[in-house]
């Protein structure tokens, strides 16, 4: 159309229509967009919640395995055969497998209950539950953990319109344990020489003798105990070192000959609660169940001191040393006197030293009965005998005492060791089975 000079454009109406119909339909399309896109958050947030609260119950379970691994090691541990092996396997297995915290770190276990006694089991040789100490040579823990609840999940369910009611899962765990020979071991800085011609498994000894140390050598003569480095070494002052906690000795090493000793009076008396001044941190834990000690005055018949019957003419006092642990007695009995601990065992030990620990719960493990090697002509370690210390030290050079046990890797012997089993001789190491 045509204004004077100037040509105007209008549009026909059929098409603004379509830019009309245009418009409507792209927000149309934009409205299924937001749809589809809500309806797949919700659907994300759906997984999001299956992903957090499945991999919250993996780092729960985590934790439980963990604590179960830990009861049946511990367990394990005490199957020496002997008549409370079972209710001391018990104890152990409960209280530090229930020393682990469970459910993200909490120390109650969140409320879901935590080991009793009936979650351990003990098993036979041929897998079968035992209530037979003599027999028990697994341990076996199982545990149930319930009140585990979902975080997400039931939030989403209410925001979908359903019902939110509380969501509870239960996990279980298992896990069994055994004693197998060690590959190394940590035994004393002493070594038994067999008696002449006598081999494995007791190399001359028998249950309940008594095997003297001899203080002023070094490997002694056949059936005799001398001081011996574990390192092979030559240094006296290594020998004290090594009786706070020496790791790693092989069979085929060769130990070395370090001759008189003039100082390991001091570190070997720490098991039996004696020492001059304030003992080292690292006897914490060389302090034995009891330091109750053991010689000809108090206990004649020098045998059996280990479970054995008191002897005619034995002290008031006397007693085994299984005994004496449970009643967790000092070397002088029920008192810290050093000097009644003279009295009891005729040593004498008050020039030197003057402090006794007090008989009670300050008292450990037992840190008495250890792991001697047993070397041939050369000085190599062919074997390892369990041992019981039987007195302190009155002085270096003086000769003392240890009760023959039995060979440390006899499946009831209580000597155990730490470190990777898989070992063909020696002391028993707890290890995971299954």
């Amino acid at each position: 159309m045509r204004h004077g000079n100037r040509l105007t454009l209008r549009p026909s109406q059929p098409g603004l229509a379509r830019i009309g119909g245009r418009q409507g339909g792209l927000r149309r399309q934009q409205g299924a967009v937001a749809v589809t896109v809500a309806l797949c958050l919700l659907f994300l947030l759906g997984f999001m919640g299956l992903a957090l609260d499945f991999g919250r119950l993996f780092v729960i379970r985590g934790e439980l395995q963990t604590a179960l691994d830990s009861c049946a090691l511990s367990a394990a541990r005490e199957l020496d055969g002997q008549s409370d092996a079972l209710v001391r396997a018990s104890s152990a297995g409960r209280i530090v497998g229930n020393a682990n915290a469970v459910n993200f770190q909490s120390a109650s276990w969140a409320g879901g209950g935590q080991i009793i006694e009936a979650d351990l089991q003990f098993l036979d040789r041929d897998l079968l539950q035992t209530a037979q100490p003599a027999q028990a040579r697994y341990a076996r823990c199982r545990h149930e953990h319930a009140a585990v609840g979902a975080w997400l999940l039931p939030a989403l369910q209410a925001f979908w319109g359903g019902a939110s009611p509380a969501v509870s899962m239960r996990l279980s765990a298992q896990a069994t344990a055994s004693r197998l020979s060690a590959q190394t071991a940590c035994p004393l800085p002493i070594a038994l020489r067999p008696v002449a011609g006598q081999g494995a498994p007791d190399y001359g000894l028998s249950a309940g003798q008594w095997v003297a140390v001899v203080g002023a050598k070094g490997l002694a003569p056949g059936g005799q105990i001398g001081w011996a480095n574990l390192d092979g070494s030559n240094s006296a002052a290594q020998t004290e070192n090594q009786l706070l906690g020496y790791c790693g000795v092989r069979i085929g090493d060769r130990l070395g000959t370090p001759g008189s000793q003039s100082s390991v009076g001091d570190t070997w008396n720490l098991r039996f609660g004696l020492h001059k001044n304030n003992p080292p941190a690292e006897a914490a834990g060389l302090l034995d169940a009891t330091g109750y000690a053991y010689t000809a005055s108090n206990w004649p018949s020098q045998r059996n001191a280990l479970r054995g019957a008191r002897p005619a003419g034995a002290h008031a006092s006397a007693a085994n040393y299984q005994v004496k642990s449970a009643a967790q007695a000092s070397c002088a009995d029920t008192s810290s006197s050093v000097a009644i601990c003279e009295s009891i065992t005729g040593l004498k030990l008050s020039g030197a030293y003057k402090s006794l620990v007090p008989p009670g719960s300050a008292y450990g493990g037992a840190s008495r009965i250890v792991v001697v090697p047993v070397v041939d002509a050369a000085a190599r370690v062919i074997d390892y005998a369990c041992m019981l210390m039987l007195q302190p030290m009155s002085s270096p050079m003086i000769d003392v005492q240890l009760e023959y046990i039995g060979n440390a890797g006899d499946s009831a012997s209580p000597c155990t060791t730490v470190g990777l089993p898989g070992g063909s001789v020696g002391p028993r190491v707890a290890t995971l089975v299954r």
